[in-house]
């Protein structure tokens, strides 16, 4: 048998811990089989472009396309309403003036120095 190196290690902590937070997270909000429920269609695109215009300030503004990709990247992989949390997570966090965000630079900005996106 092969010896796992450093990478492939690290590939299957990250992919257990994705299966134990979907386990998590299945045994706390079992499925709902309610289609009358369904939301409208919308895509990422759609979704990025309202979180932005919804972030507090420009800083947030600018990490929301790539909390967007981290999301969209693991969204196959887990219950459409984990999904949902983690898209009301960052809602959150985009619209909080207190939430730190990082300037193109890669310091931590001033959050008094930030105007608001709306």
């Amino acid at each position: 048998m092969t010896e796992l190196n450093p990478h492939r290690k690290d590939a299957i902590a990250r992919a257990t811990h994705l299966h134990q937070d979907v386990e998590r997270f299945r045994q706390t909000w079992p499925t709902l089989n309610s289609a009358h429920d369904l939301t409208p269609p919308f895509t990422w695109s759609q979704l990025e472009r309202q979180l932005s215009d919804l972030s507090a300030t420009k800083g947030n503004a600018a990490l929301v396309c790539d909390l967007m990709i981290a999301t969209r990247k693991q969204a196959a992989f887990k219950p459409a309403e984990l999904v949902l949390r983690e898209i009301l997570c960052i809602a959150s966090a985009v619209m909080d003036e207190t939430f730190p965000s990082t300037n193109p630079g890669g310091s931590s900005s001033s959050h008094s120095e930030e105007s608001p996106m709306r």
